[in-house]
């Protein structure tokens, strides 16, 4: 394949976004988030654990004090974003289904 239709089929792949937790397996507390690539989100999750840089500020004193191999990456939900769709519109449907998922969780969320 040329250039071209590298680009080409890079950009008519599907797009998979979701919600994911990232649970600190020495306390019990979590972090939700929401990203329009989920691959794109696990990829950086695990850099951030192979580095030891801490994925989200919010978990940083327990990063800190537990080290990255106390924390898990897990995918919640996970939707596709429609051909045609924006992807603001798709952001916007993932920020909806992050608060569906806050709300049936509850619990000790950092």
């Amino acid at each position: 394949m040329d250039k071209k239709e590298l680009i080409a089929k890079y950009k008519e792949r599907p797009i998979t976004g979701g919600v994911f937790r990232i649970t600190n397996t020495k306390n019990g507390k979590y972090l939700l988030g929401s990203g329009i690539d989920m691959k794109g989100s696990k990829n950086l999750f695990d850099f951030s654990v192979s580095t030891n840089s801490c994925f989200h500020l919010k978990l940083k004193k327990d990063w800190d004090l537990y080290g990255a191999k106390a924390f898990e990456f897990d995918v919640l939900d996970e939707i596709e974003k429609e051909p045609d769709q924006e992807t603001k519109s798709f952001a916007e449907d993932l920020k909806i289904l992050e608060q569906m998922w806050r709300e049936r969780l509850g619990g000790d969320e950092y």
